[in-house]
């Protein structure tokens, strides 16, 4: 993590206190995704604050999947946490399942049941929703609530052994009906599910509930600092009540904070797979997607992203922050190691006629215009070229400096070229700009007869390498997607992604693989593409524009 834990937060000082008094000796986190979905850009925050503090604190740290409904896990989705937490450059002590716990889960259930702490009951879902009452009224009690202690066992041993059906009956805790914390208003612990565990088979047809599972999980592993996010806030007391009442040995503190909520984004996994399911995307790694796959396929760095969760900090409250500034950290990441290149994305011929036909140049190019030490590239140049549409206008407007009939410019790392000629189609479309060029005022000869006002970047019509360039604008139109008073499927932007057909040079990309970063001259940094480049055809991402009105601490 390097620089990204050296700061303090509110949850680092409670970790200082608990050792300086001696309430542990060491630490224990863990990082405890459900696999029913891809990681996304929030999971990272959670996952660089869990692996960060074992690391600070010399402790350890467990990658647990908590797999208690299989209606909804998927092993695709345990492989793909387990490489996005790789990837992000972190690893963990211990790899566990909750499934792996179930026998024991069981056993405390028994526990609950012997006290006369939990029941078998037989109300529907609608029925036990209707009975739990509202935030302003106490809920009424299951008529099978007073079941005896026998009864409850022997019909907990039926569920156990497949003998009642989906939905005939639930465990549930015998807490306070009346609680004003909803989640003690006896909660569901078991319910049946005939249905194959991706890690268990066929072993069990009933199923614990998170809320009993997961406090249990944490207890079994001996976690010190159990941390999530600030909606589990309220279930704190009734997962206190399971460690408790189910007796357990090692008592976990749960602490929470802040999730991450980025405007223009979905960060619930739900939304995501419907956005997946209905053909919005192209899959859950869609580079216009936050999921972690979907970021890195666009081709974000694991460096740019934990340096991100280190600037916005570990708060209390909730809050949204701007996209950009995750943008910004890309940019600061990329300038350095992405080499420049010349690449055109709406490409306009460009024919030198006073250039001989058969020549061929070799031109010296920096490959960082912001470290020389990244030395130079020899880039062909010839007679007829490519550069970009934006940089001609036949009818200049105010201010315009670019190529238009008349005027002269430099193209980059090579000669002043002026433009003669205009070569339109039947439809009136320009296809070529005709220029003759100053064999004087080749770049890095030390010519100063006479300046101009800009300079454009070009590829080689004859040896530059066919590209495809995706180009993206957020996904979601809306800043805040995650509001409930709107449906976020009404706030998809038609104009996410442009594909356009381009060109680039030769000599950056003729060793080009997937993921591969390159600074292209005023287009951006972009990531060769993992799902569409093909040995004809290199397919690029745009992963962040070169610049941004955003300025951090904004």
């Amino acid at each position: 993590m390097s620089n990204e834990t050296n700061s303090s937060n509110f949850i680092k000082n409670i970790i200082v206190n608990d050792l300086e008094t001696g309430k542990h000796d060491s630490i224990i986190t863990r990082f405890p995704p459900e696999p029913n979905g891809y990681l996304h850009i929030g999971h990272a925050k959670s996952i660089c604050l869990n692996f960060g503090l074992a690391k600070d604190f010399n402790g350890k740290v467990n990658l647990r999947f908590d797999d208690t409904n299989p209606v909804k896990e998927d092993v695709e989705y345990v492989n793909s946490i387990k490489e996005d937490v790789q990837w992000l450059g972190f690893n963990w002590n211990n790899l566990y399942f909750a499934s792996d716990y179930f026998d024991e889960m069981y056993k405390r259930a028994l526990i609950l049941i012997k006290k006369g702490k939990a029941y078998v009951c037989d109300l529907t879902q609608d029925e036990i929703r209707e009975y739990r009452g509202t935030l302003t009224e106490p809920g009424k009690e299951s008529p099978y609530r007073n079941r005896s202690i026998e009864e409850n066992l022997e019909l907990f041993k039926k569920m156990k052994n497949g003998e009642f059906k989906d939905g005939e009956k639930v465990l549930r805790a015998k807490i306070d009906m009346s609680s004003p914390n909803i989640n003690f208003r006896d909660p569901i612990i078991y319910r049946i599910a005939h249905i194959s565990h991706h890690n268990t088979g066929d072993k069990w047809c009933i199923y614990p509930m998170y809320a009993f599972a997961h406090p249990i999980e944490d207890a079994i592993e001996g976690i010190t600092h159990s941390i999530c996010t600030l909606e589990f806030a309220d279930q704190r007391p009734l997962y206190d009540w399971f460690v408790r009442e189910c007796e357990m040995e090692n008592v976990p503190r749960q602490i929470e904070f802040a999730r991450l909520n980025l405007t223009n984004t979905v960060m619930s996994k739900r939304k995501l797979k419907q956005l997946v399911d209905e053909g919005v995307t192209d899959g859950w790694d869609d580079p216009r997607m936050p999921t972690i796959s979907g970021v890195r396929r666009r081709g974000y760095t694991p460096e740019s992203i934990r340096n991100f969760c280190h600037e916005i900090g570990i708060a209390k409250a909730d809050s949204t922050v701007d996209s950009q500034l995750l943008d910004h950290f890309l940019r600061e990441d990329l300038q350095p190691k992405a080499p420049l290149t010349m690449g055109v994305i709406k490409p306009l011929k460009l024919v030198i006629t006073n250039y001989p036909d058969d020549k061929v140049e070799m031109l010296e190019i920096e490959n960082n215009a912001k470290d020389e030490s990244k030395g130079k590239r020899l880039v062909p140049f010839s007679k007829e070229l490519y550069i970009e549409q934006d940089d001609f206008m036949e009818e200049p407007i105010k201010k315009y400096f670019r190529l238009f009939p008349g005027n002269e410019v430099r193209l980059k790392g090579a000669y002043f070229v002026k433009c003669n000629d205009v070569i339109k189609d039947k439809n009136g479309e320009i296809v070529e700009v005709h220029c003759t060029y100053d064999p004087e005022t080749k770049s890095g000869s030390g010519f100063t007869g006479r300046k101009v006002k800009a300079t454009i970047h070009w590829v080689d019509a004859k040896s530059s390498v066919p590209c495809e360039f995706r180009l993206f604008e957020p996904l979601i139109l809306d800043d805040a997607p995650e509001n409930e008073g709107k449906h976020f499927l009404e706030q998809i932007n038609p104009g996410s992604i442009e594909i356009l057909q381009g060109f680039a040079e030769v000599t950056q990309l003729k060793d080009a693989k997937p993921l591969d970063k390159f600074q292209f001259v005023r287009n951006g940094f972009f990531s060769v593409d993992t799902k569409y480049t093909t040995d004809e055809k290199l397919v690029f991402n745009r992963v962040v524009p070169l610049k941004s009105s955003f300025k951090p601490g904004k």
